[in-house]
């Protein structure tokens, strides 16, 4: 079986079917990154897929049984030609599977911060079906997953194979009309939603200033540069925040322009409230910050409403 990985990255998926023997190719627009996949022995083509590329690869011998596409559909301008492109280079009897961050658990959750300008498009299921088809394809399968704060995993096939869609794949779109995505008044109604989760935040956020509290961030993400700003919390707020990657230390958030630090000075500083932007992995982190309990800090979530979890 072939498999091609769209927006592969550096090859850290594709090397575990290189390794297994399984023929793979990457299709990765940025060269440095294709350059690291090529270093781990994934075979990688530098190019930005669609019809046109897709076209190439099958005049070169390539179809593919397995697509994999995993949080690149979100990020793509040309929705149209990417799908497309997919259509082309599937195999008769292949399967595309594509992931992305599910629209319905943004909204459910007000998963707002997650909205930032990488993401050209937010994704339901029902969406899918539409785009999808119009290029031939359907959705088989549906797997829902817990990463991204609660993501869609998507099975495809040729419509004309005429595979059967599985009970779990219509009963997330069944859900999801029924919770109202089929009607533009689910999407007006959000906003006074993701309104009162930035009125929670800055009211404990004050509030713990007023208690002469000090307060600091963990993480980041790009999604806490969108909090941030849209919450306006500055340094009057947060006195730092701190991050595991040496790339970041030294420097600021982008707009809020908070310092950012090595982990390392949550211990050093001893703060009383330590806000989790990465809500995401707030597990991991809780984790990762189970020692601040020694000293009584308060680890705050922000979404979908403020809440301390320690």
């Amino acid at each position: 079986s072939m498999v091609v990985e769209l927006a592969s990255n550096d090859g850290y998926l594709l090397q575990h079917f290189v390794n297994a023997g399984i023929p793979a190719l990457g299709v990765e627009p940025a060269k440095n990154v294709a350059k690291a996949a090529e270093e781990r022995g994934v075979p990688t083509r530098v190019a930005f897929f669609g019809v046109d590329e897709a076209e190439a690869m099958v005049a070169e011998g390539y179809r593919a049984d397995l697509i994999a596409a995993n949080n690149v559909l979100a990020q793509v301008p040309d929705l149209n030609d990417f799908v497309g492109g997919i259509r082309v280079l599937l195999a008769p009897s292949g399967t595309a599977t594509i992931e992305f961050p599910h629209l319905h658990k943004l909204m459910t959750e007000r998963q707002f911060d997650t909205i930032y300008h990488e993401h050209f498009s937010y994704f339901s299921a029902l969406t899918c079906r539409r785009i999808f088809g119009a290029h031939g394809l359907s959705i088989v399968d549906i797997e829902e997953l817990p990463s991204h704060g609660g993501s869609l995993r998507l099975h495809l096939a040729h419509i004309e194979e005429g595979r059967a869609i599985s009970d779990r794949a219509a009963e997330v779109m069944a859900r999801e009309v029924e919770a109202g995505y089929e009607r533009i008044e689910t999407y007006l109604d959000w906003g006074p939603l993701v309104e009162a989760t930035k009125r929670d935040l800055l009211r404990l956020l004050i509030d713990a200033k007023d208690a002469g509290k000090s307060i600091v961030g963990y993480g980041a993400p790009g999604k806490g540069n969108t909090l941030l700003n849209y919450c306006g919390i500055r340094t009057d707020l947060l006195d730092y925040t701190v991050d595991r990657n040496p790339y970041k230390h030294g420097r600021f958030t982008p707009g809020t322009r908070i310092p950012i630090h090595p982990p390392e000075r949550i211990a050093e500083t001893k703060p009383d409230v330590i806000l989790i932007l990465p809500w995401n992995l707030q597990k991991e982190i809780a984790e990762q910050l189970s020692y601040t309990a020694e000293w009584g800090a308060e680890l705050v979530i922000p979404i979908p409403t403020a809440t301390v979890i320690s």
